[in-house]
């Protein structure tokens, strides 16, 4: 017969719960697969899958009860360190989406928008479509599958303890959410440098042709030279997708050090 006491069942229980806390933290914030397309069962067996697999790697023993305070302080630090896994690498699509509103608005586009249902909002036409676009290349790309090997990383960086983070986590993470906005002005200046020449051009001709109706002109002009400039942008978007990743990766590892406390 077999037999067990209530302290085994618990440190069982603790060894598939802390990892899937994480696992699920990060699936919950991640681009793509943590939109709310993708059903909460779906989200959780896959979190489950994943634990299954990662927790008989990790070398998990003498962890607290879930329900005791040292329990919850640990679930907390697994909880953290997955949301900030997974908006870390969410700040990609950001970045794009954010260089699709400045493209949208100095083509003209301002008005021109959609509904999103990945994020329920409201957003521009062209960051809508440059969204889609990344997350196919994302796909594509198997982007994904390093995203999850960076996930079970993070357990031997940020082993599963009741450690002290260190503060530098947290300001290695704001320091990547900064650097964002300079990948998203730098996707977008080809663009409205572009549309800057076009519009000191439209302005000589105005000057030039004063009974010549601008508004009629200079808008048709100015969009089609804004998708003229968006379609020679889409082949860069996959090597500029990588190198963000790669760059979000290091700073995921970065911070898991960090929040080791090493």
């Amino acid at each position: 017969m077999i037999s067990f006491t209530s302290a085994q069942l618990t440190e069982w229980i603790a060894i598939l719960f802390y990892p899937m806390v994480r696992v699920l933290a990060l699936i919950a914030s991640a681009p793509v697969i943590g939109t709310r397309q993708v059903p909460i069962r779906v989200k959780v067996g896959l979190a489950a899958i994943i634990t299954l697999v990662v927790a008989p790697t990790l070398e998990l023993h003498g962890l607290p009860d879930p329900a005791s305070a040292e329990g919850i302080l640990i679930l907390v630090q697994q909880m953290a360190a997955g949301l900030m896994m997974g908006f870390s690498i969410r700040l990609i699509f950001t970045a794009i989406e954010m260089a699709g509103d400045i493209s949208g608005m100095q083509m003209g586009l301002g008005f021109a928008n959609f509904f999103d249902p990945q994020n329920s909002t409201v957003r521009p036409v062209l960051a809508q479509f440059l969204g889609i676009i990344v997350a196919l290349t994302f796909v594509s790309m198997d982007l994904h599958l390093y995203m999850i090997a960076a996930l079970v990383d993070s357990f031997h960086s940020f082993p599963i303890a009741n450690t002290t983070p260190s503060a530098g986590a947290f300001r290695t993470a704001a320091e990547w959410g900064g650097s964002i906005f300079a990948y998203a002005l730098q996707f977008s200046l080809p663009l409205i440098a572009a549309l800057l020449i076009t519009n000191l051009a439209l302005g000589i001709l105005t000057r030039s042709a004063p009974q010549l109706n601008i508004f009629a002109v200079g808008f048709p002009i100015t969009i089609a030279i804004g998708f003229a400039i968006v379609i020679l942008l889409i082949p860069f978007i996959a090597p500029m997708l990588d190198f963000m990743f790669r760059q979000a990766i290091d700073t995921v590892g970065r911070i898991m050090l960090q929040l080791g406390g090493r």
